[in-house]
């Protein structure tokens, strides 16, 4: 499927689907290198997954990272926060050169001052849904938010298998998009590979993060991955 065509569209709103490498599958041992080599690959996005060995059974990285990969790239930065209690960090990410700041509605008790304080610091907000988590949700601050995150698998580690009933999930959303009007990403993370990422599209998905897929074969595959994950 050509580019071109992977619109979303109403009335009001084009948007161009866009691929997010999550670094969580890059080399550690080199992450500055892997970022340039991403973004010279043809990333949209740079996806940073920030996990807290709490909220998910993982720990990652934390915003000290961050701030030091920020001048490997230009492209936004999209920081994906698997942490709670998630308020009393996000002037830290964002100071550490975030422009999507996303959380989940279970990582603190007040939602939508969560979505307030994002955008106060000059930043995307985004809320993301787990598999268990049902797209009512979003039924009062959808209006609010730049983007929503929907996990096709249960987040807290790299390399799980796409959950198919997440497709239904990102149906409902896009109606619910589409309704507002407003330009809001809708992405997916989680068992993204070239066959996923079009069942994905077709539910409505206009951003992709995709790890094993986007990283797989190490720098010189990196572009040819990244067409594979568009379709081209």
């Amino acid at each position: 499927m050509p580019r071109d065509s992977w619109l979303v569209t109403d009335s009001d709103v084009q948007q161009q689907v866009r691929i997010a490498p999550s670094i969580l599958s890059a080399d550690f041992a080199r992450l500055g290198e892997e970022v340039r080599a991403i973004d010279e690959a043809g990333a949209d996005w740079i996806h940073l997954d920030v996990m807290d060995g709490h909220f998910v059974p993982n720990l990652t990285f934390g915003p000290g990272v961050i701030k030091a990969l920020r001048p490997h790239s230009a492209k936004p930065f999209d920081v994906h926060l698997m942490i709670s209690p998630v308020d009393t960090f996000l002037q830290a990410f964002a100071d550490a050169g975030a422009d999507i700041i996303t959380v989940h509605p279970e990582a603190g008790p007040h939602l939508h001052r969560t979505i307030q304080h994002i955008k106060s610091l000059g930043k995307k907000a985004g809320v993301s849904l787990n598999p268990a988590t049902p797209a009512k949700m979003l039924d009062y601050v959808l209006e609010e938010v730049d983007l929503v995150l929907v996990m096709s698998v249960n987040p807290g580690f790299g390399g799980q298998s796409f959950i198919d009933s997440q497709l239904r999930k990102i149906e409902a959303i896009r109606k619910q998009i589409d309704k507002t009007g407003k330009a809001i990403d809708l992405e997916v993370d989680g068992g993204v590979d070239p066959e996923t990422s079009r069942r994905a599209i077709e539910a409505g998905a206009d951003i992709l993060v995709a790890g094993t897929a986007a990283f797989r074969g190490g720098p010189s595959a990196y572009a040819a991955n990244i067409r594979g994950l568009r379709g081209e």
